[in-house]
This record gives structure tokens, C-alpha cells and sequence, in this order.
């Protein structure tokens, strides 16, 4: 760590990561992270009450791996403590750890790797319901269905009941449309809590019906936490679920929009996609690069000096994770989407304890929905006359995407 050379206020900036103007075009958002980075490895915000934005790539690692100085609670700038903490990523080891291991095991690179036919089914049956229309919106039509079909199928939970996930989870991430942050934070409360209670309402059936099901797995099995071997309780368990849901939705739809429209602003790279789908793999990875859909947060547990700056303990940090991704430090020309960068040792599924569970799953969902897309319809573009819709807030992503393509068939 090195001494200190700024005070706050020559690092202080204007920048709100909740700022609607930040989605739209989607450019901004990297331009303003670019911003931020070239100010320093560490600078403030005012907005939410005052925290630190880190931006490079060393100091966001620094922080990932050491999570005694830096806990995960709260993960967000906006937060209701009343809803408790998401379980296992707002908890710190080693309380952490033994929710850490129950998860595990299901969601290993083994297990995830069985599911690439079932994965392939559903983009195929996705697909089947427009590829002979020769145009879609792609986030309703797609990108957006695939992960929640993936996450019920998992789960064992009606597939009807997708729009219910749809619905909570957008108020949970962006609250109520052109709101009062007052009136969001009600609609996140009204939102978390109806989704506890279907939770909670799934715990109950798989407790008295078990199967072979995650759900039932997590339900029956001992779980080693501080306090001993133990079930975990339905609070537990439904926080869980909870989070599973958060991580596994928007970020997935968010990387297969990024990823057409890179796709289509590249149609050379688009062309060697199609030629060779062995580049695939590679391309998920630049993918998710590039585009890194979390901003998450930590909370100084004691004063610390972080890139040049005084961090005192209580102090909030949100990690630009697109930033670091983008740090000439540690990439080559790392503005340029290179289909074929090896090495990618992106920063996009986190690092240390917290590092994403689910990132087997999301990778393979990404390949196999671009082998198929690239497959059935390679040439996708945009409609100009109805661009795209992104939104940014601490988990970016991508709400509305026509496109238009040769009908198949």
C-alpha cells in the first residue's frame, strides 16, 4: 500500500452509479469510468452519503482477497437493513465459509458441465419461438427467458411463475420507475418481501416432498457453520435463494446483449464467430470483459491507506470491476475487443472468497447461446429506428434490444 499524496477533496467527483443518464447510450458508462480511473486508483463521491470509488485494477484486487480490512455488508450503496443480508455474499468469513461450501458442490464445474444439453434444449426451444419471424425483441424473447428458465429448471420451481421473478427482481435492482429514492426504497422493501414469502412458500412443499432438486439438497443437508453442523433455517434459506436469483439473472441476460451488440459493431469478428465456433469460449471471456455487469461494495473494518488515499473504517467502496477490466496495466490495448485475448484474467466474476459461484454456469449458458444464435441466425442487427435500452445501476445490464435478422427456414 502506498502513503497517501491526495486529500479527498482532489479526488472528490460528480459521479452517481444509481444516475439514470449513465445508461444511455451505452458508451457512457465506460467513458465515465475511463473518468475516473485517469483521476486516480481511488477517488470520493458525495452522492449516498459519501463513499470511495475504486478504480484500478491492483487496488481492486487488493481489496477482493483481503476481507478482514474489507467486508462485504452492505454490497450496494442502497441498502435496507431491515431486509437483512444476502447469504453467503454479505457475510464475511468465517461465518461466511460454511454457507461458501454448502453451494459449492452444486454449483461446480462438474455439475454445471452435465447441464450443457438441457442448457442447449432451452436456446433451441427459445430460439424455435422467432427465428422464422425474422425479427424479436431480443432481451423478452431471449435474453432475459434463458437465465430464468435455467435458474427454475435448477431450482425445480414452476416455469409459469418466471414473470413474478422478472418483475421483483427489477424493482429489487432499480426500484420504482421515476420514483422518489424514498418510493424505491418502499418498492424494494414491497418487492423483497414478496419474494421471500414465495420462497419461503417453496421451502415449505420441498421440506415435506423432497427431491433431487438444488432446492431440496440445500433443505436436507447439514451444513458446517460457526456454530456447529446444522439444517439451515428457512431465514437461511430464503436469503439464499434470494441471491441466487439476483446473481443469475440480469448479469447473464445483461453479457448476451452486450455480446450481440459488440457482436454487430464487429462484423468481422462476428464472421469468425460464425466461421469457427471454437472461438467462442474466448470471445464469452472478452465478453464479460468488457462489459462487467456488478459494481459491488465493501466497507472499510479499520482505517487503511489505499492507492495513495486515507480510507477511515466505517467508509464505503464501490469496485468499478469494468474499469479494473480495462486497466492498461494489466491488459494489452484494453479498450479493443479482442475475440482471441489469452491471457483474460478479467475481474468480472470478482476474486478471493466472494468470487462468483455461478460463473461455470454463466459461462456455459453464454457459449452455448452464442453457438446457437451464430447457427441459426448470424446476421442479427439493430433496428435503428428502435435502439437499444440500457440501464446502470450496481448491476448493469441491458432492458430492451430489437433486432432483425433472415427469417429461418
Amino acid at each position: 500500500m502506498t502513503a497517501p499524496q491526495q486529500t479527498r477533496q482532489d479526488v472528490t467527483v460528480d459521479f452517481d452509479i444509481y444516475d439514470p443518464a449513465l445508461a444511455d447510450p451505452v458508451d457512457v458508462f465506460q467513458e465515465r469510468a475511463a473518468e475516473l480511473a485517469a483521476k486516480g486508483p481511488v477517488v470520493y463521491s458525495t452522492a449516498h452519503g459519501g463513499h470511495w470509488i475504486v478504480t484500478r485494477y491492483q487496488e481492486i484486487q487488493e481489496i477482493l482477497r483481503d476481507t478482514e480490512t474489507f467486508s462485504s455488508y452492505p454490497n450496494n450503496l442502497v441498502t435496507n437493513d431491515a431486509f437483512g443480508k444476502f447469504i453467503p455474499v454479505e457475510l464475511d468469513p468465517p461465518e461466511h465459509t460454511g454457507y461458501r461450501k454448502a453451494l459449492q458442490p452444486i454449483f461446480g464445474p462438474a455439475r454445471m458441465k452435465k447441464l450443457s444439453d438441457s442448457i442447449r434444449t432451452v436456446v433451441n426451444e427459445l430460439l424455435d419461438e422467432f427465428a422464422r419471424d425474422g425479427e424479436a425483441e431480443y432481451i423478452s424473447a431471449f435474453a432475459h427467458e434463458l437465465p430464468a428458465r435455467i435458474f427454475l429448471a435448477l431450482m425445480d420451481w414452476p416455469i409459469e411463475d418466471a414473470p413474478l421473478f422478472s418483475e421483483a427482481t427489477n424493482v429489487v435492482l432499480f426500484g420504482k420507475p421515476v420514483g422518489t429514492e424514498q418510493e424505491s426504497l418502499e418498492a424494494r422493501a414491497g418487492a423483497g418481501v414478496q419474494m421471500l414469502g414465495y420462497f419461503e412458500k417453496m421451502v415449505d412443499e420441498r421440506r415435506a416432498n423432497p427431491g433431487a432438486d438444488i432446492t431440496s439438497q440445500l433443505i436436507h443437508t447439514e451444513v458446517e457453520l460457526v456454530d456447529g453442523f446444522r439444517l439451515l433455517t428457512d431465514e437461511e434459506l430464503t436469503r439464499m435463494f434470494f441471491l441466487l436469483l439476483i446473481a443469475g439473472l440480469h448479469t447473464v441476460q445483461g453479457s448476451l446483449a452486450w455480446a450481440i451488440v459488440h457482436l454487430v459493431n464487429n462484423p468481422e469478428q462476428r464472421q469468425q464467430i460464425v466461421d469457427d465456433p471454437g472461438m467462442i469460449p474466448d470471445a464469452v471471456e472478452e465478453i464479460l470483459r468488457v462489459e462487467a455487469a456488478v459494481v459491488p461494495g465493501r466497507r472499510a473494518t479499520r482505517d487503511v491507506e489505499l492507492g495513495g488515499m486515507s480510507i477511515a473504517a466505517g467508509d464505503q467502496l464501490i469496485l468499478m470491476l469494468c474499469s479494473a477490466n480495462r486497466d492498461d496495466s494489466e491488459f494489452d490495448d484494453p479498450r479493443h475487443v479482442d475475440i482471441a485475448r489469452r491471457p483474460n484474467r478479467h475481474l468480472s466474476f470478482g476474486g478471493g472468497a466472494h468470487r462468483c459461484l455461478g460463473s461455470h454456469l454463466a459461462r456455459i449458458e453464454l457459449t452455448i447461446a452464442l453457438e446457437e444464435i451464430h447457427r441459426r441466425i448470424p446476421d442479427y442487427a439493430l433496428v435503428e429506428s428502435d435502439p437499444p435500452v440500457f440501464h446502470a445501476t450496481s448491476v448493469r445490464g441491458c432492458a430492451r434490444l430489437p433486432i432483425r435478422f433472415t427469417p429461418e427456414g
